[in-house]
């Protein structure tokens, strides 16, 4: 087969994969793919699956454990895409002992949930349970692009139970507004929220995954495809394309209240000027004084790093920096660039803050 030919049937196939995601509805339906990595369920609740990846590195097994938070709008088997190729499995081969919130997608009774019920009781409950199983005081957390704003708006209402905190491709000052996607998001009235809401009760997963589908120019998704047929020599590599290509399509609804919430975190700026209400409280980050590592994707077209930067100067936090890095939005989780070189940063500076 020639390589125009092989490069369209690549194409084709992803295609009706993208058609056959949206006949199916998306993440609410689709299963996960089987896990690189061992895990068991310690707890349930909520909308928390709150799995334990049990740390079986050789050598030294670290003291505090880790919560990953994930965003809410797709699954977070990203983390975990294949032997190898897996953030978790290069985090619990280091020692460390790693829980990951894995969000059950929002029934239709679900959609008063907003950022209260997500912070001050699921990822609350998330936290008291990793203290009674595991008999510590404090966990790390490690929050990517939306799991990072759940975790850093935690971090300041709770900040006791925060040993470290790192957060990835945070969203945070919604001024900046140079990428298409800032562009639609700022474009998102309060009514036209409300309409959603109204119309849908949760916004749906369709729609959540149209709206950053729209942003990638028609080249860039053929793109993918000729990267495909190049590397498809490379032992491996079409099962990453098409496990990558299955997370892409796993989008879920997300609740309606958080949805509208959010939209009007991201009209007023109100997390980066320390006026966002969560319940009865105001997530003040200056509450925030563990240490914190802040990791920027600097090829980032999903958050732009100039919306991730400022953190470090809203925390009262001593120990604080930007950690810059040359990868993309997903690279971030996936590219071997950022497993061999990014990760091992991340985890030797856990490491160092261990005691």
């Amino acid at each position: 087969m020639s390589a125009i030919n092989e490069i369209a049937s690549l194409w084709m196939e992803g295609t009706m994969r993208t058609l056959e995601a949206f006949r199916t509805g998306f993440g609410a339906t689709m299963d996960d793919p089987p896990p690189a990595t061992r895990s068991r369920v310690i707890y349930e609740s909520g909308l928390v699956r709150l799995r334990h990846y049990e740390a079986r590195g050789a050598g030294v097994q670290h003291r505090v454990p880790l919560l990953l938070i994930y965003s809410l709008i797709k699954r977070p088997f990203i983390l975990d895409l294949q032997a190898g190729r897996s953030v978790i499995e290069f985090l619990v081969r280091q020692g460390f002992d790693v829980y990951l919130i894995d969000w059950i997608p929002p029934r239709p009774s679900d959609k008063w949930r907003g950022f209260d019920a997500y912070v001050n009781i699921d990822i609350a409950n998330a936290v008291r349970a990793i203290q009674i199983y595991a008999g510590i005081e404090q966990v790390s957390i490690i929050g990517y692009c939306f799991g990072a704003l759940l975790g850093l708006i935690y971090s300041a209402i709770h900040s006791a139970n925060v040993k470290n905190l790192v957060s990835l491709t945070i969203p945070l000052d919604t001024s900046v507004r140079q990428l298409p996607i800032e562009h639609l998001t700022a474009a998102m009235t309060a009514r036209s929220a409300r309409m959603i809401v109204e119309m849908y009760g949760n916004a749906p997963a369709w729609m959540l995954y149209s709206g950053f589908n729209a942003l990638a120019p028609t080249y860039h998704l053929f793109d993918k495809f000729v990267g495909a047929y190049r590397n498809s020599s490379r032992p491996g590599h079409i099962d990453t394309f098409w496990l990558f290509q299955r997370w892409l399509h796993s989008d879920v609804p997300m609740a309606g209240r958080i949805f509208l919430e959010t939209s009007e975190m991201w009209r007023e700026n109100s997390l980066m000027k320390g006026a966002m209400k969560v319940g009865d409280t105001i997530a003040d980050l200056k509450r925030i004084v563990s240490p914190l590592l802040n990791v920027i994707g600097d090829l980032d077209d999903i958050v732009n790093p100039l919306s991730s930067e400022p953190l470090p100067g809203l925390v009262s936090s001593a120990d604080k920096q930007n950690l810059h890095f040359p990868t993309g939005h997903m690279g971030a989780a996936i590219s071997s660039g950022s497993l061999k070189r990014l990760w091992p940063q991340i985890a030797n500076w856990l490491e160092a803050r261990d005691d």
